[in-house]
């Protein structure tokens, strides 16, 4: 297996395209994935420059609705005329807002995308041997502070908390991607079926200001305690801070990750 960051928030290679949204390419020995798409076309031409070629990929997974997380995927499909794409419906029967620095659409463009590439989960679903889409729970441990902000409903003018049911999780052969773990990171890995777990991979929803420093440390006592062998790597929504405070704990089994960074197991 191997992943490379297309899209984030941060860069260390100045050939670089960065943006507020998050794609990852993965191989396992079955599968050629894309992880989400970002806000735009910034994966593709990441992509590009990295010399991975989209047009072989088979699955397309969103992890949720937002638009940085899906804004990608029409121009995705107009490169690539054979991938599955896998997601919620209640990604597609809602519009959702954030309330952060004014309310804004966080809507992806669904007007746009073949609806007849879309293949829809709504319970843990095994797609193939090595893959499988999982919903996660959301009642055991608490959700991200920052999830506050985030609203859902059929207009601006009929809004309520975003309940995240829109959320999926993807199991592809030991590695976890969780998009950007709006129900909870705790509460996605006490969701996996009994599957072996390596990685970790995505957002955590750990922004800085929001999660102090005494439940950041909870989390992080309980995934040193819980979650021994697992390797974390988070970037997108988890802020620098919160992530050293997650470091006193973890140290290198947690890391932070950015565009074109790649791993081979």
């Amino acid at each position: 297996m191997n992943w490379t960051i297309l899209t984030d928030n941060r860069s260390e290679d100045s050939r670089l395209l960065t943006e507020h949204g998050l794609a990852v390419y993965v191989e396992t020995s079955q599968h050629k994935l894309l992880l989400d798409t970002g806000a735009s076309d910034v994966f593709l031409r990441n992509a590009e420059r990295l010399g991975i070629d989209l047009t072989e990929v088979d699955y397309v997974f969103i992890s949720h609705g937002h638009s940085d997380h899906a804004g990608g995927l029409a121009t995705f499909l107009r490169i690539n005329s054979k991938a599955q794409v896998i997601l919620s419906p209640h990604c597609l029967d809602r519009s959702f807002y954030s309330s952060r620095n004014g309310l804004h659409s966080i809507t992806a463009d669904w007007i746009t995308v073949d609806r007849s590439r879309l293949r829809l989960i709504e319970q843990n679903t095994q797609i193939d041997d090595d893959l499988w889409a999982i919903v996660p729970e959301r009642d055991s441990y608490p959700l991200p502070a920052a999830n506050q902000h985030l609203l859902a409903g059929t207009s601006a003018d009929e809004l309520v908390p975003d309940d995240f049911c829109h959320e999926l999780i993807l199991y592809a052969d030991g590695l976890l991607f969780t998009g950007c773990a709006h129900s909870g990171l705790e509460n996605i890995l006490a969701s996996i079926p009994d599957l072996p777990l390596h990685t970790v991979l995505g957002g955590f929803h750990l922004l800085d200001g929001y999660e102090n420093e005494e439940e950041l440390l909870r989390i992080a006592n309980h995934l040193k305690a819980a979650y021994p062998d697992v390797h974390f790597y988070t970037s997108h929504c988890t802020g620098d801070a919160a992530l050293q405070t997650l470091q006193q704990v973890l140290g290198a089994q947690i890391q932070g990750f950015s565009v074109g960074n790649a791993h081979t197991y």
